[in-house]
């Protein structure tokens, strides 16, 4: 069914590559026209002509989700082109440091993520929070299966934390815009193969030997995987769901 997301005006943080790139795709075949907002100006605009290549219709903007101002700033450009509908929160960023390693090191990892990972978030929902509440918006938060579980990933307190965030401030969220016809929602992506982690799947087989013993799938995701999922929750098709994090692991969390 093609033009689900006609008339809307969608923004996506890390929007440059991996799984953002992927929806950004996604939402642009439906009819949306989309905002690429990415740290990386370059790879925003990459998308910007894979999407333009397809008759779809799409901008990029550069922007660091931590940093509010700019934050804003954006939010006050894009109204001036007209309000967004939709917005993807995933930008974020992964390293596993064990808390028992070196100081410094699981420090900065601490402060890395959780600024981008999670403040980020907020960041750039609140500054939106505006045009969302004027269109009676959508908001899709990218999660992780390590929302739920941490076991297999004992190296990785930082990053759980800020996906189990990602999580708390969906259904907080939900809870308070609702009133207002804002639907919030997340996805729990499993272990999706992107370029970024490309270096970290070949130095680390035993990892992901143990994820793939634990997804019924047995193949890793891929960004079209998690694109389908960000159309169905942008769209009138899930006009009534909101508060939810749909789990896109292959079954992982079933194992």
């Amino acid at each position: 069914m093609a033009g689900l997301l006609e008339g809307h005006i969608a923004a996506v943080t890390g929007g440059g590559s991996g799984i953002g790139q992927g929806i950004c795709q996604a939402y642009a075949r439906e009819g949306a026209r989309v905002i690429i907002l990415d740290i990386n100006i370059d790879a925003a605009k990459e998308t910007v002509s894979l999407i333009v290549a397809t008759g779809g219709s799409a901008s990029a903007m550069k922007l660091d989700v931590t940093d509010r101002q700019a934050c804003k700033a954006v939010a006050t450009e894009i109204a001036t082109k007209g309000n967004i509908s939709i917005l993807v929160n995933n930008a974020g960023i992964n390293r596993r440091n064990p808390m028992t390693g070196d100081a410094v090191a699981v420090s900065k990892d601490w402060d890395d993520i959780l600024s981008i990972n999670l403040d980020g978030m907020f960041n750039v929902t609140h500054a939106l929070l505006d045009q969302l509440r004027a269109t009676k918006g959508r908001i899709v938060n990218i999660g992780s299966i390590q929302s739920f579980v941490h076991v297999s990933w004992p190296n990785s307190a930082a990053y759980t934390t800020s996906k189990h965030g990602v999580l708390g401030f969906t259904r907080a969220l939900a809870a308070e815009l609702g009133k207002d016809g804002v639907r919030v929602n997340a996805i729990g992506p499993g272990l999706i193969e992107t370029r970024i982690n490309a270096e970290a799947r070949a130095k680390n087989p035993e990892m992901v030997a143990m994820v793939m013993r634990h997804t019924p799938l047995n193949r890793p995701g891929k960004p079209e995987d998690i694109a389908g999922p960000a159309v169905f929750l942008a769209s009138d098709m899930s006009a009534y769901v909101t508060g939810c994090i749909v789990m896109v692991d292959g079954g992982f969390r079933t194992v």
